[in-house]
Formats: C-alpha cells, sequence, structure tokens
C-alpha cells in the first residue's frame, strides 16, 4: 500500500489577503478615501454605470477609477474622457483583483485628495466575490438579458455585496425576466442588500444609486 500524508487545513487559504484587505481598508479610512468595488459579468454595464456615476457626482468629490482587465485599455480610455483620474489594470490573467493587486493599482493612481476610488473589477461572478480588496463597500451589477436566475447559480457573489444594481431595466420587455423573484432570492442570501433597479443607458433609477452613493462616501470620510 502507498503511503501517503493527510494534510488538515486549519486556516484558511485566504487568510493572509484579509489581512492585507483590512490593513488597506484601515489606510484608507485614515486618508477620508472611500473604495467602491463594482463586480459584474462582462457585458452587465459596468463601465457605463461608471460613466453615468462620475458625470453625476464629479462636481461634488474628486474621483478615481481603477480599470481592471486581463488585457486592453478600452475602458480606461472611455474613462478619461470624463476627466476623472484614471489607471489601467493589467491581470495577467487573473480573473479577479486581491487586496496587494488592489493597493498597487491605489498607489499607481495616486490617492491623494480622491474622496471616491471606484474599482471595476474583472468581468467575473465567481472569482472576484472570493477576494477582499480592501473595499469600504461591494457593488455588483445585474443585467436583465443575463436572467433572473442568477442568485440562485453565483450565491457567494450576492452574498457579500452591500449593493445590487438590476441594470438595462429599459429592455426588461424583451427578456424574461422577474425583478420581484430576483429581490426575494438575494434578501434570503443576503437580508441587507440594497436592490436598485438602473438604466445606465437612460439614466432611469440613477438618482436612488448616486444617493447611496453619496451617503456611503459622506459617512466614510466623516465618522
Amino acid at each position: 500500500m502507498e503511503e501517503y500524508k493527510v494534510l488538515e487545513i486549519k486556516q484558511s487559504v485566504f487568510e493572509d489577503n484579509d489581512r492585507q484587505a483590512e490593513l488597506l481598508r484601515k489606510e484608507l479610512k485614515k486618508e477620508k478615501t472611500f473604495l467602491l468595488n463594482l463586480m459584474s459579468s462582462p457585458g452587465s454595464g459596468k463601465t457605463t454605470t461608471v460613466l453615468r456615476t462620475i458625470e453625476a457626482l464629479k462636481d461634488e468629490m474628486k474621483i478615481g477609477v481603477l480599470e481592471a482587465d486581463i488585457d486592453s485599455e478600452v475602458d480606461a480610455s472611455t474613462v478619461s474622457k470624463t476627466g476623472a483620474k484614471v489607471i489601467q489594470l493589467h491581470t495577467g490573467g487573473m480573473c479577479h483583483l486581491d487586496a496587494d493587486m488592489t493597493k498597487q493599482g491605489l498607489i499607481g493612481l495616486g490617492t491623494e485628495g480622491i474622496e471616491l476610488a471606484i474599482l471595476e473589477n474583472v468581468g467575473n461572478l465567481v472569482c472576484p466575490a472570493e477576494f477582499d480588496t480592501g473595499a469600504s463597500k461591494n457593488a455588483m451589477i445585474l443585467s436583465v438579458p443575463e436572467g433572473d436566475d442568477k442568485p440562485l447559480k453565483y450565491p457567494l457573489m450576492f452574498s457579500i455585496v452591500d449593493v445590487l444594481l438590476i441594470n438595462k431595466i429599459d429592455a426588461i420587455d424583451y427578456f424574461n425576466f422577474d425583478i420581484e423573484a430576483v429581490k426575494e432570492r438575494v434578501k434570503k442570501l443576503n437580508p441587507n442588500i440594497k436592490v436598485i433597479p438602473i438604466s445606465a443607458k437612460t439614466g432611469e433609477g440613477m438618482d436612488e444609486w448616486v444617493e447611496w452613493l453619496r451617503l456611503e462616501v459622506n459617512n466614510w470620510r466623516e465618522n
């Protein structure tokens, strides 16, 4: 019979990342920089939502954006046209950002004077949910064309976010999408989650989203 070792894992494999994330959060708190980690599938409308958010808040606060992608500079180029400070992060094949990668991005961006930093994470509903980036709050976008069953298929993502934006509601008549079913499913996973239906294309619902974000940024900076 072959001999082999049995290794019992007593500590989370994410323990080191969690520790770095907490340290980063404390640093950002001292600097009064609010970091929003925005996650979603590819094509859900993250960049369009970011553009709308910048437009609504740019006269109230200094905004910086970290665009994370496996490759390309398309999103950073688009966001740069708003006048917001932006940096493109290439993950080299990684499907997520962890706390150390986020910190490197923030150093590259330069957070002095930045009140709101938006991390547009890699498009993925699996890996980004597993890694604490050190963000002040986590947000995700679920677009109508993706279907209302996604909370059943990707429960972890919906469990760890503070706010869910249901995007592309302007197209809801063309898809079999039940908003109330989504709300019911995500509330079972995450009773404290805030759900906001929006259309980043038309602007519908964006006032509620921007107001939520405005209050969170102010609370982070003042308390």
